[in-house]
């Protein structure tokens, strides 16, 4: 027969290290230990009201995690960046000195300079680059997020339905994924882009985001599938409500942490895949500027005119960088067993 839980009057703690009184409990706060298990940042609170006699005011998993973020330094520095160069891009038309398309023919492939507001040079016809470039940054992230906004719409709804339903409809859907798949995707690219894209920036983003849902839709049907076994959709079935309010309402705000992160990492793969498409001659055709057009452009004077093929290619690093850091922070920040901040 066992013997039940021994306490220790000595140390407050019963047979399995755990304070045995709320006073100890007070007293092990106080003294600056966690509990097993605990958040950093409750125990934190905990030990103040403890010792200060103060209130916690209750706060969500959303509050803690917008908290862990904000002391993520790294993913905070890549965000402000992100911000300015997207601001950039945005007010291209007064950020600019000149028009996209405006020639100078007294400044005809020129060095970077700032006479003349010529700060990124200019090309063969005498373009401003760096007007070029922020007209470039507007035309490549509105193709990065048109493709996010779709693909996330579309692997969520495909994920959800076939990880709460199963069955027939979750095979059938799981195997049309796992055929996109399969399918050769730069070729695939390559093709619709010739024939259907038609230099369009609309078109290309929504033959790119035909292609960047299938790995989401994996993701959200995992998570659906665990999240269906869960107490509190069960509650909600017997409480009468139907299969689609369910999802809706109850496993897609569970769901939003993967999702989020998974998004951030669709728009750094768009802004790289765009970018390659421009750059062989599939993508958005002139005059519209674009990123990887502006390097294709410069590729045959890249030793004599260095500038026509580095500024747009660190513009396109930097951003994908900074999504990739905010990624990270946004991985680290949502995770709920995430107790320290990793940079």
């Amino acid at each position: 027969m066992n013997n039940p839980p021994r306490v220790t009057e000595e140390h407050g703690q019963d047979g399995f290290g755990r304070p045995s009184s709320l006073e100890d409990a007070r007293e092990t706060h106080a003294g600056g230990v966690v509990l097993p298990g605990e958040p950093t940042e409750v125990a934190a609170e905990v030990s103040s009201v403890y010792e200060h006699g103060i209130d916690i005011k209750a706060r969500s998993h959303w509050a803690y995690a917008r908290k862990r973020f904000l002391r993520h330094r790294l993913a905070m520095g890549s965000l402000v960046i992100l911000v300015v160069i997207l601001l950039c891009g945005v007010f291209a038309n007064r950020i600019a000195p000149y028009s996209y398309d405006q020639l100078d023919l007294t400044n005809i492939g020129a060095k970077p300079t700032t006479k003349g507001h010529h700060f990124f040079g200019t090309d063969l016809l005498g373009r401003d680059y760096f007007s070029r470039v922020l007209y470039g940054i507007r035309t490549s992230a509105r193709v990065a997020f048109i493709v996010a906004i779709l693909a996330v719409i579309l692997g969520t709804a495909i994920g959800a339905l076939a990880g709460y339903f199963r069955g027939w409809l979750d095979n059938l859907l799981m195997r049309f994924t796992d055929l996109v798949l399969t399918l050769p995707g730069l070729a695939v690219l390559l093709v619709a882009a010739r024939f259907l894209g038609g230099g369009s920036q609309y078109r290309v983003a929504i033959i790119l985001s035909l292609l960047f849902w299938t790995g989401l839709a994996r993701l959200v049907r995992g998570t659906f599938l665990s999240l269906r076994e869960k107490e509190f959709v069960e509650a909600a079935k017997a409480s009468g409500s139907g299969d689609f309010r369910i999802i809706i309402r109850h496993m897609l705000p569970n769901s939003l942490g993967p999702i989020i992160v998974s998004a951030t990492l669709i728009v750094a793969a768009a802004i790289l895949v765009e970018s390659a498409l421009s750059y062989l001659g599939f993508g958005i055709a002139p005059p519209t500027p674009a990123l990887g057009q502006l390097i294709a452009e410069g590729q045959q004077n890249m030793l004599t005119m260095w500038w026509l093929v580095t500024f747009p290619g660190l513009t396109i690093t930097l951003i994908v960088l900074c999504i990739n850091f905010i990624g990270d922070g946004l991985r680290d920040a949502l995770d709920p067993t995430q107790r320290r901040i990793r940079a």
